[in-house]
C-alpha cells in the first residue's frame, strides 16, 4: 500500500498517524525458519541484511506477514547513506557491514498471521493484532509509534526530524490494506535551495535533459555534488538542450569536477555525479559537465551527509543569484536527536 502527497495532515477523526521512516519499505514473511525480506517492488532483500533473519525468528509469529521499514540506526539517528551501503554484490562485504552497521526493522502492519490473510480487516484491528504479537519485541525489532492526535502527529514531524523522521504517515483507521493504492497520505518536509547547476544528464530517449545536476560550495570554496533535479516535462526537457547549450562549450575546461571523469575510482567518497547504481546496474549514470555559471532554485525534503535525500524538484531559474553564493550555509538543517526519543512513544 502507497501513499500519495499532501501539503497538511488529514483532520477530522477517524485517522491514524505515524513516522515516516527514513529507510527501505520491507515486507517480512516468515513461515517456521523460513523468513524472506522483500522490497516494495518485489526485489529480494534477504541476503543483504542477514542479521535481522535470527532476530524476526525470535520475535515475530511462528507464521506471518509483516509491512514495515528497513533502517540502520547511527550516532545521530537514521542513517541512510550506511543503508545504501549495505546493497552489496560481495557476500564478505555484507557480513562485515552486517557487524559494522546493524540495521532494524520497525513494523507498522499486520498483513497475515497463521492461516489468516488480515488484509481486509480495518486498519485498528490489524494495529490491534500488531500490538499484541509485538508486545515481548525487542531490539532489532521495533513496534512503529503510532497516534490518532494529530497535535501529537504535528509535534512529532518537528521535533523528531533529526532522528531520521522523513514525514508523518496518515491512515484511514477504518481503511483495509490495499497493495498497489496510494490510499495512505504522507506529509513531508519541504525546502527550497539555490543551487550551482554544474552538469547534466540526457534523457533516456535521448531526446531532452533528463536531469540537471547540482552544487553547494563548502567553506574552503570547493563546490560539492548535492543531488540532481529531474522530473521535466517532455517540452521542458526538450528546451533544456538549447537553454543549457552554451554552457557546454568548453565547460571541462577548469571545472571542479572534472577529477570525478574516472567516477569508479572515487565510487566510496560519495559525493560525486557519476558511478553505478545500486539497484539497477544497466541504468546509464554517465554525466556531461556545464560551466557552473547558472542557478536554480529548488525545492527537497530533507538533507543527509550534505547530500539531498531524494531528487529535488524544479522550482525556476535564479538569473539574480551569483552561482559562488550558493553555499551549505543557505540551508536549515534538523537538529540530531536519539532515535529511542522517538521508538520509545511506540
Amino acid at each position: 500500500m502507497l501513499a500519495k502527497a499532501a501539503s497538511a495532515l488529514p483532520d477530522g477523526g477517524g485517522w491514524l498517524y505515524e513516522p515516516k521512516w527514513d529507510g527501505f519499505r520491507g515486507i517480512v514473511f516468515r513461515d517456521g525458519d523460513d523468513v524472506v525480506l522483500g522490497s516494495r517492488n518485489e526485489r529480494p532483500l534477504t541476503r543483504y541484511f542477514p542479521e535481522l533473519l535470527p532476530a524476526v525468528r525470535d520475535c515475530l509469529p511462528e507464521r506471518c506477514v509483516v509491512d514495515g521499514e528497513i533502517v540502520v540506526p547511527g550516532e545521530t539517528g537514521l542513517d541512510f547513506d550506511a543503508l545504501q551501503q549495505r546493497i552489496h554484490p560481495a557476500e564478505s562485504r555484507v557480513r562485515l557491514l552486517a557487524e559494522e552497521t546493524p540495521s532494524a526493522f520497525i513494523a507498522f502492519d499486520l498483513l497475515a498471521l497463521g492461516d489468516r490473510d488480515l488484509r481486509d480487516l480495518p486498519l485498528s484491528e490489524r494495529r490491534r493484532l500488531l500490538d499484541d504479537v509485538l508486545t515481548s519485541a525487542r531490539p532489532p525489532i521495533h513496534r512503529s509509534p503510532a497516534t490518532t492526535d494529530r497535535a501529537l502527529a504535528e509535534t512529532w514531524f518537528e521535533r523528531f526530524e533529526g532522528a531520521g523522521l522523513d514525514g508523518i504517515v496518515a491512515k484511514r483507521l477504518d481503511g483495509p490494506y490495499v497493495p498497489g493504492e496510494r490510499a495512505m497520505v504522507k506529509v513531508k518536509h519541504e525546502r527550497t535551495a539555490e543551487c550551482v547547476v554544474a552538469g547534466f544528464r540526457w534523457h533516456k530517449d535521448g531526446k531532452g535533459v533528463g536531469s540537471l545536476l547540482l552544487g553547494l560550495y563548502d567553506e574552503e570554496g570547493t563546490l560539492h555534488h548535492v543531488g540532481v533535479v529531474g522530473s521535466f516535462t517532455a517540452k521542458y526537457r526538450r528546451e533544456l538542450v538549447d537553454i543549457i547549450a552554451p554552457l557546454r562549450e568548453d565547460s571541462l575546461e577548469g571545472h571542479p569536477w572534472r577529477d570525478w571523469a574516472d567516477a569508479m575510482a572515487h565510487l566510496e567518497g560519495g559525493r560525486m555525479p557519476g558511478g553505478p547504481s545500486r539497484w539497477n546496474a544497466k541504468k546509464d549514470m554517465s554525466w556531461e559537465p556545464l560551466r557552473p555559471e547558472r542557478v536554480a532554485e529548488v525545492s527537497f525534503s530533507q538533507l543527509t551527509n550534505r547530500r539531498f535525500r531524494h531528487n529535488a524538484q524544479w522550482v525556476r531559474w535564479r538569473p539574480d543569484r551569483d552561482p559562488r553564493s550558493c553555499t551549505y550555509d543557505q540551508l536549515e538543517v534538523a537538529t540530531p536527536l536519539e532515535l529511542e526519543q522517538l521508538l520509545s512513544q511506540a
